[in-house]
């Protein structure tokens, strides 16, 4: 896979306001904002920043947190996981791979089979329908 490195300039001039300050800034949208919520239809859910496919409908979960979650992505390789003990907790930071945005975090309380939830924030996420 090849790395994408952009300058900070240039995320600023490809990304909205919004979502420069998520997945370059490390920033969270608030709950229940995103439009991707709701979305069940088959399809997936790729990085904003750089287009890279992370997760797939199938994968998508209501688990009541007010962002969008996944029990696990498309492929380990696509995600890059760090700790992150900012704001006085202890979490697991999820990127993308490819360009190192951050995408939300994951944490151990999800549903099987993984047990895990990938809670990400939607505007990090675009969504492609399946043709």
């Amino acid at each position: 896979m090849d790395k994408v490195k952009k300058s900070e300039a240039e995320w600023r001039e490809d990304l909205s306001h919004d979502a420069f300050c998520v997945t370059r800034q490390c920033g969270t949208e608030p709950p229940g904002s995103s439009p991707l919520l709701g979305i069940k239809e088959p399809g997936t859910f790729h990085c904003v920043c750089c287009g890279q496919g992370l997760f797939r409908t199938d994968s998508k979960y209501e688990s009541g947190t007010g962002w969008p979650s996944f029990f696990q992505p498309i492929s380990k390789d696509v995600l890059t996981l760090r700790d992150d003990s900012s704001h006085g907790m202890r979490r697991t930071e999820v990127l993308c791979a490819r360009c190192d945005a951050h995408l939300g975090h994951v944490f151990n309380d999800g549903p099987r089979p993984t047990g895990l939830r990938y809670c990400m924030n939607g505007i990090a996420l675009r969504f492609e329908k399946d043709a």
